[in-house]
């Protein structure tokens, strides 16, 4: 630009910057610049999450492998502590407690390492989900993938060791008087019931965790007290039979419990639908929607916070 001068000179003067009075968005809009690892809307990030899926399934596969390597017995262990754990409860509460009243050998026994396995199962996908985001924050910082991918593939790697874990569970149930039969096929709906659940709560605890590393820390105690809550050992309804009724109401409709005696009323022949809170399926149901879709928008919105600081 040029303009002349009193004196007839002319002077040159600088023209304006083209960007100049643009605001940062503007700036970014007309350059087409995004801010890196900002979260996708929620169906784009379904989307991410679903082309990743040969990732997460081999990640729970690897994880799985990986967890006893360093033990001689190996997978063995996947059964063995599970059935300790089941050995020990029935020593403490079968025989020393008369935990088991109201109830036949042929069905406690059953009950009790069904109970265990089943809230094993909780329990484990609760206990990675804490640890998914803190405990791989060099993976989180290095590779650009949907996080949920992380929480997700550790509760798959649970289904799995649950799944190899059946076996055994099946020959308990069988070794006491219960043979298959059409209630058996009770258990698919009932897993994947649960694996919804499990995931959802490992998604919110996984965002839970990876603010609060020390939550790690208590969630083994959280943890211990909704066992002793659900029944694990005990039947709920038969142990509270001289409490007011919403209590054993209430205990019967968490989730742990649900997903127990539904996996009890499915394998054992001896545990009918009279041990089942009213509209079982239902609840079960609604526990598995709830958290599987509200953990998920629930560890989606703090996307872009996850591994940063």
């Amino acid at each position: 630009m040029s303009e002349t001068t009193h004196d007839g000179t002319v002077a040159v003067t600088a023209a304006a910057p083209p960007d100049e009075g643009l605001t940062a968005a503007q700036l970014a809009a007309k350059y087409g610049l995004a801010v890196s690892g900002a979260r996708p809307s929620l169906v784009e990030y379904v989307r991410q999450l679903w082309g990743r899926r040969h990732f997460i399934l081999a990640f729970s596969q690897a994880k799985l492998t990986a967890q006893y390597s360093q033990a001689k017995l190996g997978q063995l262990w996947q059964v063995a502590t599970p059935l300790l754990n089941a050995a020990v409860y029935f020593f403490i509460f079968g025989l020393i407690l008369h935990a088991s009243r109201g109830m036949s050998q042929d069905v406690y026994i059953p009950f009790l390492v069904t109970g265990v396995f089943v809230f094993t199962f909780t329990q484990s996908s609760v206990m990675s989900g804490v640890r998914a985001i803190s405990g791989n924050l060099g993976l989180v910082r290095a590779l650009h993938f949907p996080r949920a991918s992380l929480p997700v593939s550790f509760s798959l790697q649970q289904l799995q060791q649950l799944l190899f874990s059946m076996i055994v569970l099946f020959l308990v149930a069988i070794g006491f008087g219960s043979y298959p039969d059409m209630s058996w096929l009770l258990i698919v709906p009932v897993l994947a019931l649960q694996f919804l659940f499990n995931t959802g709560l490992a998604l919110i605890m996984a965002r839970a965790g990876a603010k609060t590393p020390d939550l790690a820390q208590l969630m083994p105690f959280v943890m211990r007290t909704w066992m002793y809550a659900s029944g694990v050992m005990f039947s709920i309804p038969i142990m509270l039979e001289d409490k007011p009724q919403w209590i054993a109401t209430v205990l019967q409709w968490n989730p742990a419990a649900v997903y127990m005696d539904l996996m009890r009323f499915a394998l054992i022949d001896g545990y009918g639908s009279a041990n089942l809170p009213d509209h079982v399926w239902a609840v079960a149901g609604g526990w598995a929607v709830l958290f599987a879709v509200g953990g998920f928008v629930y560890f989606w919105k703090a996307e872009e916070r996850y591994g940063r600081g």
